[in-house]
């Protein structure tokens, strides 16, 4: 799950258990008074189910308070309940408290009514709600997943549309527009009958040097209340962190100014982090590493890369040049996690030397074999069978994944043999993981040493089925496991 809790902190999110629960917030001037809105958003898949006649429904008890200076001066409790319907679903739900101004703490606790255990308390930053001066001023920024015109009454109308809250503030690659919702105060206190609003999107990275990546402005009428609802193609960014901000003007001068921080997930766009000639290579990570600690560390990433890359990636190893070495090191890490490369590049070390220890025959490293591989590429397998003593098979392993996001598949499974019976030398025989190795022959190759009037047809070179026997069990394991 994601967890946003940088710059101005307008969301926070948490896992406790199986929970998955994104809270957010944003605060509003109003006709009376000062006010937040609270979005809660609820993934129905983490919750206990409950069965309801031939459906089932998901519900979970939410106390909110409002404390200033550790004392609670609001408090709310109600009970959420997620729709009747045949699959766990998500929901969400938002609540508007009237707040005076001063500063507040907001404590949120949501437990799951179908098992109780499933709980957590969590706390957002102390932040300020104050819009009763003489200025001009914004209101919290809103993400939104989608917005349009409303026909019937909700708590997520306002001014005439529908809004919903973008959950964890992230971006998913289905998601190519990003819309946001501003509101504008006081602007009817400048001397100009007109306003500008700018916007602009940037990388929230060090290695990016800040760069805005995408900026807009907009003239608006001077207003007691003005509104600001943008949509912003992002199907153009990369997948990183970004923070979107606002900025009120008057000519050169900023008069007000508002951020978020925002996550995008697109993997059809790769990101743009070259051996930059600007980034001083010699302050990163890299820089410590030895020659061999180099080209251990990106031969591991061998796994994680395309075959084009590697092809790169071989011809950089096979020249052994530091500074390329270095460059192509660190690049790779800076486009996995532009803010923390250290830390990402050494959390798949800590695995990728544990692979390599597992799956060492003796022949280049373990994470260079079929499992260590994919090991790496695809991470720890859901179940494992390993059998080595099927008389008239090679030793074999069958891996399977439940779940498996890389291909949007459930049910994958991968079946290493090991045909020279060396220790450790097992290869990637079959899988029905789409684009990996598919042998429809892999029954007669495993089983190499039956009779071959047990192979079922007569064109023994290309046959797929055998007989079925008691000690030939891998087509059961594969298929019905």
């Amino acid at each position: 799950m994601k967890l946003i809790l940088s710059f101005l902190c307008l969301i926070f999110s948490f896992s406790l258990y199986a929970l998955d629960i994104s809270v957010s917030y944003a605060t509003f001037k109003g006709d009376k008074s000062d006010y937040i809105e609270v979005y809660l958003y609820a993934v129905g898949s983490t919750l206990e189910q409950k069965n309801i006649g031939p459906q089932i429904q998901s519900s979970i008890e939410v106390t909110i308070l409002f404390k200033q200076d550790g004392n609670i001066v609001q408090f709310d409790k109600f009970l959420l309940n997620g729709p009747l319907s045949a699959e766990p679903s998500d929901f969400m739900d938002l609540k508007r408290y009237g707040l005076s101004p001063g500063k507040y703490q907001m404590e949120v606790t949501v437990i799951d009514q179908n098992k109780l255990e499933n709980q957590g308390t969590f706390k957002s930053d102390v932040f300020k709600i104050d819009y009763t001066e003489s200025k001009v001023a914004l209101s919290d920024i809103q993400l939104l997943t989608s917005c349009k015109g409303a026909t019937e009454p909700s708590a997520f109308v306002k001014n005439g549309y529908f809004m919903e809250p973008t959950p964890f503030n992230f971006y998913n690659k289905n998601l190519e527009t990003l819309f946001f919702y501003n509101e504008i105060y006081n602007t009817n206190l400048l001397e100009e009958k007109t306003f500008v609003v700018s916007y602009s999107i940037t990388q929230d990275s060090k290695l990016a040097n800040n760069k805005e990546v995408v900026i807009g402005h907009k003239t608006k009428k001077t207003a007691e209340n003005a509104i600001l609802m943008m949509p912003i193609d992002i199907a153009p960014l990369a997948s990183g962190n970004y923070i979107l901000s606002v900025h009120v003007k008057d000519g050169d001068q900023v008069l007000a100014q508002k951020a978020i921080p925002f996550q995008r997930l697109n993997p059809y766009v790769q990101p743009k982090f070259e051996e930059s000639e600007s980034f001083d290579i010699t302050t990163t990570f890299v820089e410590d590493l030895s020659k061999d600690d180099l080209i251990y560390s990106l031969r591991a990433i061998m796994p994680l890369i395309s075959s084009t890359d590697a092809k790169i990636l071989n011809g950089i190893l096979a020249n052994e040049d530091p500074v390329k070495l270095k460059s192509r090191l660190f690049t790779f890490w800076a486009n996995k996690d532009p803010n923390k490369p250290k830390e990402a590049y050494d959390k798949y070390m800590v695995v990728a030397r544990a692979v390599d220890n597992q799956f060492n025959s003796g022949l280049g490293h373990g994470f260079e074999s079929d499992r260590g591989f994919i090991f790496l590429k695809y991470g720890r397998p859901t179940n494992m069978i390993s059998v080595s003593d099927e008389p008239e098979s090679a030793p074999y392993e069958i891996w399977f994944y439940d779940q498996f996001p890389f291909t949007g598949q459930s049910d994958v499974k991968f079946l290493f043999y090991n045909p020279s019976y060396a220790a450790g030398q097992y290869q990637l025989l079959h899988s029905n993981c789409r684009g990996e190795i598919n042998d429809p022959t892999w029954v007669v190759k495993l089983y190499k040493n039956i009779d071959q009037r047990d192979i079922v047809g007569k064109d023994y070179l290309n046959a797929n089925e055998i007989q079925d026997g008691n000690n030939r069990n891998a087509v059961r394991y594969f298929n019905d496991f």
